[in-house]
């Protein structure tokens, strides 16, 4: 194995090719069944997944690689990914895994790890796991070989868990939720936790086959669950991702609220209630401006880390904060939970609705967007446009025009031969101008 193994969130690929193989994930139940198993004394692992035909394939696998090292395993089906963090915090295991690949289509699939305290491993664990890979794992001995069950209550703890992260005696009575499962992980739970607080709900994305996961519907597709609003008078749409860890919102006229909009929201409820700690949220490079520019008239400072829900927790726990997330829809409440959200995040947003009386649409578009575009380049193998004289030339050309009414960003893929180019500008000639030039020219290198 000389390729590293885990990227940005966790081991992904696609199934049956490397490194999403039950050969691998073998390997890796062992090596990390053999890391967090330091003495003789019992020891267990959760492990889910998301609705993916070949988490079959992983889960067993897995499985095998940890109870042979001495690891008792329970296997919980499908659930959300926050879910496990919580479950394996809350049944003293000492790891957890979810089996998923998030949004991506049903062929690819995925492996995250969590510690002890519910929170994704950090870069020195999962250097430390990669190595027992390499150097081999002691395996135990036949009388100390793991167990492994099926834990039928993982589904029903995390839903009545959710509910309690409502306001307190509030209700959803009276109001028509149309909620949009991606045929994921939380075709179940989210249903039932909306229904049990007291929401008319319309469910879709509730059918998974194996492989029609994300396919057409959920966060990446919210077309589906905007349709289903207007077509049935709902007041809100909740769309979740494959593993139910990020959300994005549709009002009663069919708008799409993104991630920035709703933690714009939260984080402007929880300052006025003086629940935001650090007076601060989290968010990553890709955030609005405008975003920006509306929590610093309201006095919350916004600390901006590198792309990837991993690094806005760590941002977060360094500084102790408890908003964060991402554009795309993760939303992190680290006073309810360890990782991305995307039930518990449409549940703050719907206890607004309740503690304010207002519509959906009022809710969601808390400030006005900077007009931002986003160009992929690729490049060919072995290419380095990002180190050519001309392309950084454009480069502070465009930021010198842009000034302090717009931004830009280049960064490159960690999965796929492309430069990302991203910009913004108050002014949408100025945006498609300086987007033009930087694209130009990293063409012409690569």
């Amino acid at each position: 194995m000389s390729e590293k193994l885990f990227g940005t969130d966790g081991v992904r690929g696609k199934a049956n090719s490397w490194p999403m193989t039950a050969e691998m994930a073998l390997k890796l139940g062992a090596a990390a069944g053999r890391f967090f198993r330091r003495d003789q004394n019992e020891h267990r692992v959760v492990i889910g997944k998301d609705t993916r035909r070949s988490g079959y394939m992983i889960e067993y696998a897995l499985t095998a690689g940890f109870t042979s090292t001495g690891m008792d395993v329970f296997l919980l089906g499908p659930v959300p990914t926050p879910a496990i963090g919580y479950l394996t915090h809350g049944l003293r295991a000492d790891v957890g895994v979810m089996i998923s690949a998030s949004h991506n289509p049903a062929d690819d699939n995925g492996i995250k790890l969590f510690g002890p305290d519910g929170f994704k491993l950090s870069d020195e664990a999962e250097a430390g796991i990669e190595a027992l890979m390499q150097d081999g794992v002691p395996l135990s001995a036949p009388g100390n070989i793991g167990r492994a069950k099926r834990f039928e209550d993982a589904r029903g703890r995390y839903v009545e868990y959710a509910k309690t992260t409502f306001p307190y005696r509030k209700r959803l009575d009276g109001l028509r939720v149309v909620v949009d499962c991606a045929n994921g992980a939380a075709y179940r739970t989210a249903p039932s936790v909306l229904w049990e607080l007291g929401a008319e709900v319309i469910p879709i994305g509730v059918e998974p086959n194996g492989y029609n996961i994300n396919d057409g519907c959920g966060s990446t597709h919210p077309e589906a669950a905007a349709q289903k609003v207007l077509e049935t008078r709902a007041d809100i749409g909740i769309c979740l991702d494959g593993d139910a860890d990020r959300v994005v919102l549709v009002d009663e006229t069919g708008h799409v609220a993104d991630g920035d909009q709703i933690m714009a929201l939260i984080a402007t409820r929880w300052a006025e209630d003086g629940r935001l700690a650090g007076n601060t949220l989290v968010a990553t490079v890709m955030s609005n401006l405008g975003l920006e520019r509306h929590l610093n008239a309201k006095g919350i400072d916004l600390k901006r880390t590198a792309v990837g829900d991993r690094y806005v927790v760590e941002e977060m726990r360094a500084g102790g904060y408890s908003l964060g997330g991402e554009q795309s829809g993760h939303i992190v409440m680290t006073d309810y939970a360890t990782t991305g959200d995307g039930l518990i995040g449409a549940l703050q947003f719907l206890g607004c609705m309740v503690e304010t009386g207002k519509p959906a649409s009022e809710l969601a578009r808390v400030f006005e967007p900077v007009p931002q575009k986003l160009v992929n380049v690729r490049y060919k193998q072995g290419a380095q446009p990002l180190s050519a004289e001309a392309v950084q030339e454009a480069i502070a050309k465009a930021e010198t025009r842009l000034g302090h009414d717009g931004r830009l960003l280049i960064r490159k893929s960690g999965t796929e031969p492309l430069i990302r180019v991203m910009a913004e500008a108050v002014e949408p000639a100025l945006l498609d101008d300086v987007l033009n030039s930087v694209v130009d020219a990293v063409q012409a290198a690569s």
